[in-house]
């Protein structure tokens, strides 16, 4: 076996036990062929902290010179990503890859820089810029989600060797005798003493937490029935309703009708949660009596812990209303009613996975032989989205309707190039392969009141046929009456 395959195997061992799932949606990669599918996610993530980075000092020194701003007008790194002339690789406890390349990068950068000073206006631009380091990249924690890690540390080995050009309004301005090397100078010992080792850059991908939990299985709720309920108005009667929410999730309780002057009431209906952790959460529920007017009062609560139920039976349990949710509160003593419910945890079937094949193939997926028979979670990621403009403001957020529901993804002020990484869940109760998905990009006034309310920067309607055919599609998607407008969109179908 050569070395680089012997590499190779060691990186991919260790991939296949920190998150087999992404490998077997996918074929195997090479380094440089990971690298060039990551390259746009560390683009943006180095531009970022390089702002944040550079903001303090540009703070410092345009007061410390009497210049009045200094802002980037455009920080990308471009679009070829480093090359690596050899590699150390470390496989350690914790779950992280501890990777030490010689590092080379020719850079096709567009980065410039917007200096304004006495009333006057340069604009400088960074160009040939050309990298040799020896960086150690560690990425932690693994995750079973794409892009696969939470957050890369980058320490140099040693002073890295940086050589580029600058250009102001045409002119070299490298040509001012004893510039450029102050420069070059000044750039590697503010890195060098920054970044190297032990002192280490942080580059964030995503939350680790958010990643690591996923859908595992389906909760199917039928609220059935209340009886012995204590009366709360004034005549004698109450007007209750139930709110059911999983524990540990961020999403609004779901609620049942009102049933009018009834202290014995029977519902019958049902409702559907997403399973993270059956370990460790629970179902909430909580009795009110509705009010016309004012705050609806508490009749009782209590939960069920999904750990007790045993999967795919239905369990019927009636559960006597608490005060509190401790146990050793005396509170509770006192009768406040019943509540039955029928309760299925229905958790996720596990894909059988496929033997390793020849080393040096390419593992590839195969599209399951016609559509689930029975229904599943369509599951959504909003991931970024690129060129956006509105005409008065760029506030992006994305709307996404699917079946009548509609969810939001949180708000980025002033970025035409926003990344959102937000989720969502739709539960189906059978393919929805005739069915599209809406996704509209919008764009928050900034103010209330303004004149320009919000702004539509462009939409997407996505056939939801071939993620049931393929399990998972992840693609960047031109937006309809948008000029240069793309946004990245994810999806997946788990069957129950």
């Amino acid at each position: 076996m050569s070395k680089f395959a012997h590499l190779w195997n060691t990186i991919r061992n260790l991939w296949r036990a920190s998150f087999p799932k992404f490998l077997y949606g996918s074929r195997i990669l090479t380094m440089i062929e990971f690298l060039e599918l990551m390259w746009p996610f560390l683009n943006k993530a180095i531009c970022r902290t390089a702002e944040d980075i550079a903001k303090p000092i540009i703070a410092e020194n345009t007061a410390k010179y009497k210049i009045d701003s200094v802002e980037f007008e455009t920080l990308s790194l471009g679009s070829l990503p480093p090359t690596f002339q050899g590699m150390k690789v470390y496989v350690t406890e914790e779950h992280e890859l501890i990777m030490e390349p010689s590092l080379k990068w020719a850079a096709n950068p567009n980065i410039t820089v917007v200096v304004k000073a006495y009333g006057l206006k340069a604009t400088i631009q960074i160009v040939d810029l050309q990298v040799f380091a020896l960086p150690r990249i560690t990425l932690k924690p693994l995750v079973p989600t794409f892009p696969c890690f939470a957050k890369i540390l980058v320490s140099l080995m040693e002073k890295p060797h940086v050589d580029f050009g600058l250009k102001l309004l045409g002119a070299d301005v490298m040509a001012i005798p004893g510039l450029y090397r102050f420069v070059q100078e000044t750039i590697k010992k503010q890195v060098a003493s920054i970044y190297l080792w032990p002192k280490t850059l942080e580059v964030p991908i995503m939350d680790p937490s958010k990643a690591s939990r996923k859908p595992v299985g389906i909760l199917l709720v039928n609220v059935v029935r209340a009886q012995n309920l204590r009366k709360k108005d004034l005549l004698g009667k109450s007007d209750p309703y139930v709110k059911l929410k999983m524990s540990d999730d961020k999403l609004p309780s779901k609620k049942t009708t009102v049933k009018r002057s009834n202290l014995t009431p029977e519902w019958n209906e049902d409702f559907k949660f997403v399973v993270t952790d059956p370990e460790t959460q629970a179902l909430e529920v909580n009795v009110f009596d509705w009010e016309q007017v004012g705050k609806h009062e508490k009749m009782g609560m209590n939960r069920v812990l999904l750990k007790d139920l045993p999967a795919d039976e239905i369990r019927v349990t009636t559960l006597d209303l608490l005060k509190t949710l401790d146990q050793n509160d005396v509170q509770n003593e006192k009768s406040r009613g019943q509540l039955t419910l029928e309760l299925t945890y229905k958790p996720f079937k596990e894909e059988d996975m496929e033997k390793e094949g020849i080393e040096g193939t390419d593992a590839i997926e195969k599209a399951p032989d016609g559509t689930p028979a029975g229904g599943g979670l369509l599951y959504v990621i909003v991931h970024e989205a690129q060129d956006l403009e509105g005409k008065h403001h760029t506030n992006p957020y994305a709307k996404i309707i699917f079946k009548g529901e509609e969810k939001k993804t949180k708000v980025i002020k002033k970025n035409k190039d926003p990344r959102w990484e937000d989720e969502f869940e739709f539960l189906c109760e059978e393919p929805p392969v005739n069915d599209k998905i809406h996704v509209e990009v919008l764009s928050k006034a900034p103010k209330k009141g303004l004149i320009y309310g919000k702004e539509t920067l462009g939409f997407i309607d996505i056939s939801v046929a071939d993620v049931i055919s393929n399990k998972r599609i992840n693609e960047k998607y031109h937006l309809i009456d948008s000029k240069n407008g793309q946004i990245q969109i994810e999806l997946q179908w788990r069957t129950s």
